[in-house]
């Protein structure tokens, strides 16, 4: 399919919006302070906005780079989930290790261990790290005797950015040509290569039995010491990680493997790294949104079936310093309203510090979904994230409505990308 290129022309507006300046780090939670922007004033934002995503300042979108994923028929649709057990339904809303799953140390085989927690917990996704990737044909068969095992079929996915993140590429007896950095590729500035990088990581999963990559990195590089970014994002100029974002969506899904876009709401201005935990960015809301935003509105006009929310605390955009995977201003105001993205929302790890040294895996699972999360990722405990979930609606905090909600787009993208 003749790829198109999406062009965004940068227009800044003030100086103060171009240098994108940082202030420094506290060591704790900063309090609400005169240029902090409230979740009633974000609103107020979210609200004056009828097509948010090509009114965000700076940006014009002239092109979309992909086509946009097939919708299914809505009886098709319809009739898969009302078919559907509300168990099912909430375990469709967690994508987890296959150790996770199975209780087993460094799953490299789908056997009955496998067969037997499917059953018992018809989970949405499995992500598959290095250490279970050992040759071709074990990778092949472990994923094809897990999808022939679940009740529903699975997202299967891996991290496959290129450079250091890079499970299958980067292992020399899985005989693939070594992805490179995207840092590299945004120095070379060449859209053609970046869609090209994305048709060849596509090319690769595909052969495997993968059907989403946890890629591209649309992360601008604000500080140039970030270290858990650094070279996996772009670069450091919005304009360029934009270009380059919305090419490698396109290689990826042209070629049916689902985008991942990360880590929302930009993570290239931190200074801790959030695996840890708490992470924090001092940006204001018209910095954000004059810089970070802009490779994510690029994204989402390629039509990317992804985002992935970041752990960071955005202190002067909700001055509850909740990390941004439980944060409703963070995730519904923004993105979903004011990005107007569609498709799945789903967190960074949930065994990261930034949350596990805060909540239980049950309190974050249902702060997550209340904020507006589709898909919790790697829970510490799949019991315990559950069974929040579970509690949660049987207590009116959540409703089946909004179970419904993300099922559906769950559903929907599995349909579209023929994996039901």
């Amino acid at each position: 399919m003749l790829k198109r290129i999406i062009f965004i022309i940068i227009i800044c507006h003030t100086a103060a919006f171009a240098c994108g300046c940082m202030a420094n780090q506290p060591t704790r939670e900063a309090p609400a302070n005169a240029n902090t922007t409230s979740a009633n004033e974000l609103s107020s934002h979210v609200d004056a906005q009828s097509d948010a995503t090509a009114e965000l300042p700076g940006i014009i979108i002239t092109e979309a780079v992909s086509e946009p994923s097939p919708e299914p028929a809505p009886d098709a649709l319809s009739g898969f989930l009302e078919k559907m057990t509300l168990e099912e339904k909430l375990y469709q809303m967690f994508f987890v290790t296959p150790e996770l799953l199975t209780g087993q140390d460094n799953v490299t085989i789908a056997g009955e261990a496998t067969k037997n927690a499917l059953q018992a917990y018809p989970v949405g996704g499995l992500i598959y790290f290095a250490a279970n990737i050992i040759s071709n044909g074990q990778t092949y068969e472990m994923i094809k005797q897990t999808q022939q095992y679940a009740k529903i079929p699975l997202f299967i996915g891996v991290d496959e950015e290129g450079g250091r993140v890079a499970r299958i590429s980067a292992n020399a007896r899985m005989g693939y040509e070594k992805i490179p950095s995207m840092g590299s590729l945004g120095k070379a500035g060449d859209a053609a290569k970046a869609y090209e990088t994305g048709a060849k990581i596509a090319a690769m999963l595909t052969e495997l039995g993968f059907n989403v990559d946890f890629a591209p990195v649309a992360d601008v590089l604000v500080n140039t010491a970030n270290q858990e970014i650094g070279n996996r994002s772009f670069g450091t100029d919005a304009q360029l990680v934009a270009e380059m974002v919305s090419q490698v969506v396109g290689g990826l899904q042209e070629n049916n493997i689902s985008a991942v876009l990360k880590h929302f709401p930009g993570h290239g201005s931190t200074k801790t790294d959030s695996h840890t935990g708490y992470s924090e960015s001092t940006r204001s809301y018209e910095e954000m949104r004059a810089r970070e935003f802009i490779p994510f509105a690029a994204g989402i006009a390629a039509q990317a079936d992804f985002v992935l929310i970041s752990h960071l605390s955005a202190v002067n955009i909700d001055p509850s310093a909740l990390p941004s995977t439980l944060s409703k201003v963070i995730i519904t105001d923004m993105l979903i309203n004011e990005l107007q993205f569609k498709n799945i929302v789903i967190t960074d790890s949930m065994s990261m510090g930034a949350v596990t040294k805060q909540y239980s895996p049950g309190e974050a699972a249902v702060m997550a979904v209340e904020a507006g999360v589709d898909m919790i990722l790697m829970p510490q405990s799949l019991t315990e994230a559950y069974k929040g979930l579970q509690e949660a609606l049987a207590n009116g905090r959540l409703s089946e409505e909004r179970i419904d909600e993300s099922v559906r787009k769950i559903i929907a993208i599995k349909i579209s990308r023929g994996i039901i």
